[in-house]
Order: C-alpha cells, then structure tokens, then sequence
C-alpha cells in the first residue's frame, strides 16, 4: 500500500469515530479529594457519600472519565485525620470536599490555597473557617448544618418522649467551638423543660461507657448525642449503652434512629452532601469558593424507632408520630 494511501485511511478511520470516544480520549481529568474524619462504615456515612457521588455523576462527573476522586476515611483520631489531608493535599486536587468540623479544621491547617468544600458543619463563621456566610472570603465554603437553636429541641424532644427524665447527659466534644455551644444552647433550656442537664466528654470508648454506666445509677435519666466526628465514631458504642443501661436518647440524624437509637431530630445529612456536589461542580467549572454563600439545611427530620421505644417501656404520643418523618416499627 502506497504511503499517501496508508494516511488516507488512517485520517477516515478517525474521522469515523464516534465523537464520545473522542471527546474522552481528550477530556482533562479533574481530581476531587473527599476528607472524612469518621469511619466509613459510621451509621449514615456511605449514606452521604454515595448521595454525592450520584449527584455529582448526574452533573456529568465520571470517574475514570473526567474525573478521579480520591477518599481519605479515619475514626475520629485527629493525628489520622491531619495525615489524611497531608496526603490529600500532597496529590494537588482541584477541590477537597470536607466533612464536618474535624474534616475542614485539619483541611484548612493543610491548605489555603486548594478550593474546599464543606458539609454538616455546625458554626463556620465561630469556628473561624469563613468570614461570614454571605462572602466566605477565603478557600472555603460550604454547608452548615444547623442554627444552635436546633440543640435545645432536642431537650424538648427528649422530655415529649420521656416525660419522667428529670436529668440528661450531653455526650459532647469540649475542644471544638460547635461542642461547647450545643451544650451552652441545651443548658439555657433545660430550666423550662424542668431537666437537669451536665456534660460528658467524649474521649476514649472506655471512659465514655464508664460515665454513661455511672450516670445510669440512679432513675429517670437521658441522654443527647450533640453533633461531633467524635460522637459518630462512638455512635455505635454509645446506641448500645443506651440500650444496655435503659436511657432515652436523642441523637442528631436519622441513620442512628435506623442503626437501634431512639430517636432523632435533625437535617438531611444526604441532602447536604448532594448541594455540595453542586458547589464542586461550580468550583471545577471556574467559580471561587470565597464567593458562594455558606447555605443552610432546607430541612430537618424527625426519626422514631418505636420498637426501641417498647424496650425502654415508653409509649410515644401520638402527636409526636403525627409529625415524625421516619417511623421504625
């Protein structure tokens, strides 16, 4: 075959190519970092993740294709956490999408130039990680996850459901802003409601089953897991002590509530995950995170697991099923 013959088909073959193919061969790939400091197998985190990874798909990102996502999981040990992100970082992402507090803390400590994108995170602009939720400013934007309003309702809810409790626990992180405020808001209610509330920190699985069973001893007890990486990556241990020790807890987001808590009052947590995918698809497509507004959960959820409620001996009012979202049987 002569040479100008050879190129001539060679030119046709690929002109003849679909032009999907084509555009794949030579789309750019993206890289997106994901920075979670809870265990993957956490009640609700897969949940979450994949409520991203759907939206994000259905906004045209495929892996492999455009687009290479890299997932860093820990426990809630912040010394794995910070080697995460440095790791995260060191492979130079587009975008770091961050969750929680503990996630865009050790992000942000990593980074001040990388995009970052935030979920379930409960006071941004306390917390020091924007400058105000209307122009965030710097590398971050995001979610946040609630008003500290929302943390004396569940007090409220705990009362409603256990009317006998006379004193609660706060099972709360005390070395971030969000911990110490959750429990601020609780306790400016709790005379209203007519409970008693005290705190207990959260560090190691064995000190925090030791002072729930201490603070078990005595009758008509409850307790309320406040919003924290640490509370997630105890929310197994601390759903089974409730069950063991026989309290009445409120918990946060309705993946407990399905995991054996009782109940739960809160956002979407899978809802916000799919908005962030939409703010890494705007950071990817040219926008600067310090000019998209920090949002607000655009609804909350009430969760019921009546058969723990059966074991714990408590009829739930029927007022209270009347509003519930999710009803467990």
């Amino acid at each position: 075959m002569r040479r100008r013959e050879f190129i001539t088909l060679v030119g046709g073959a690929a002109a003849a190519l679909p032009l999907a193919a084509r555009a794949q061969q030579t789309e750019p790939l993206r890289r997106v970092g994901v920075l979670e400091p809870i265990p993957a197998n956490a009640p609700g985190a897969q949940a979450r993740y994949n409520a991203f990874l759907e939206r994000f798909a259905q906004l045209g990102w495929v892996p492999g294709r455009n687009v290479q996502i890299d997932a860093r999981w820990s426990d809630g040990d912040e010394t794995k956490t910070r080697n995460d992100a440095a790791a995260l970082v060191a492979l130079a992402p587009d975008v770091i999408l961050a969750g929680g507090n503990a996630g865009v803390a050790v992000a942000l400590k990593a980074t001040r130039t990388i995009p970052i994108v935030f979920a379930i995170v409960p006071d941004p602009v306390g917390s020091g990680f924007v400058e105000s939720l209307s122009r965030p400013g710097g590398n971050a934007t995001g979610f946040m996850m609630f008003e500290y309003s929302l943390s004396g309702k569940w007090l409220e809810l705990l009362k409603e459901i256990a009317p006998n409790v006379t004193q609660a626990a706060v099972l709360r992180d005390p070395t971030i802003v969000a911990g110490i405020g959750q429990f601020a808001v609780i306790q400016s209610v709790a005379p209203s409601v007519g409970i008693e509330v005290r705190p207990i920190d959260l560090h190691d699985p064995a000190q925090i089953e030791h002072a729930i069973a201490n603070f078990a001893q005595s009758p008509n007890r409850g307790l309320i897991l406040s919003a924290s990486a640490l509370g997630v990556a105890v929310s197994k241990l601390i759903i089974a002590a409730a069950a063991r020790y026989k309290l009445p807890t409120v918990f946060i987001q309705r993946a407990y509530v399905a995991a054996g808590g009782l109940v739960s009052y809160g956002p979407n947590f899978p809802d916000q995950y799919r908005r962030a995918a939409e703010y890494v698809d705007r950071i990817l497509k040219g926008e600067r995170p310090g000019d998209l507004p920090v949002q607000s959960p655009t609804k909350y959820e009430l969760a019921i697991n009546l058969g723990t409620a059966k074991s714990l001996g408590l009829s739930v009012p029927q007022s209270l099923l009347a509003r519930a979202d999710m009803v467990i049987e």
